[in-house]
């Protein structure tokens, strides 16, 4: 009992962050690892627990994602699927080792990036207006990320987002919600069907993160942008520094 009550407590929180700033993924892994699950069915489980999180997310921001342009929202959603399929198959196959080196590096790098965007859309404006959410290479590669390893999705979807222009953190937070649902229903599909998720966890945390990913909605429109920012390096820091010092 004690560890379902961590874990649904965990899961809840996730919903909540991710729909706010992302990295609800740095509390459902460790969480799980702590339940006794191995780190392997660990990720893959807390992969389903934050899920549906991302869907109620969505259902918060609906409105801000439908003014996003349609046609630009099927082209993202389509490349994001694809880049998820490709991550999922290299966790797959890839061993704890590779994990652990890999995943700090790339929380550090998007955090700074979305930290600094407005700097770096400053300095090169001229390219900045090339770089479109019709960039597949970019969507494909955050999305192999995310399906590699869901933790920080959030941060590196905003700092993608960032590199395109948008200034909104209202709409981004609803595109990065319905893009991350759209990436983890291809993971979800992937692990589940090689059988390495642990599925009377993964239930239980999957209700909690629902209701906490909708909570989570007008929390993020009532604060201010400079908050919502501050949130999201503070969790990108906080998440690289962890994994920075499990890698020592």
């Amino acid at each position: 009992m004690l560890d379902y009550a961590i874990i649904t407590a965990a899961a809840f929180l996730a919903g909540v962050l991710n729909t706010i700033a992302g990295g609800g993924t740095f509390l459902t892994f460790p969480a799980l690892v702590f339940a006794g699950l191995p780190p392997v069915a660990a990720n893959a489980t807390s992969a389903v627990a934050v899920f549906p999180g991302y869907f109620g997310g969505f259902l918060g921001f609906r409105r801000e994602v439908a003014t996003f342009d349609r046609k630009r929202l099927v082209s993202v959603t389509l490349f994001t699927a694809i880049g998820g399929l490709v991550g999922s198959a290299l966790l797959l196959i890839s061993s704890n080792e590779a994990f652990s080196v890999v995943i700090p590096f790339l929380l550090l790098g998007a955090t700074l990036v979305f930290a600094f965007g407005q700097r770096m859309r400053d300095w090169a404006e001229g390219k900045a207006r090339q770089i479109t959410p019709e960039g597949r290479f970019g969507t494909v590669l955050v999305s192999i990320y995310g399906g590699y390893f869901n933790g920080g999705l959030g941060i590196v979807l905003l700092a993608l987002f960032s590199l395109w222009g948008m200034k909104d953190l209202n709409q981004m937070n609803g595109l990065k919600t319905w893009l991350s649902f759209v990436l983890s229903a291809v993971s979800v599909a992937a692990f589940a069907i090689a059988g390495i998720v642990a599925w009377p966890q993964a239930i239980a945390m999957m209700i909690a993160a629902t209701i906490g990913g909708y909570a989570g909605a007008p929390l993020a429109r009532a604060l201010p942008a400079v908050v919502v920012r501050t949130i999201i390096v503070a969790v990108g820091l906080t998440m690289s520094s962890i994994f920075f010092y499990r890698l020592a």
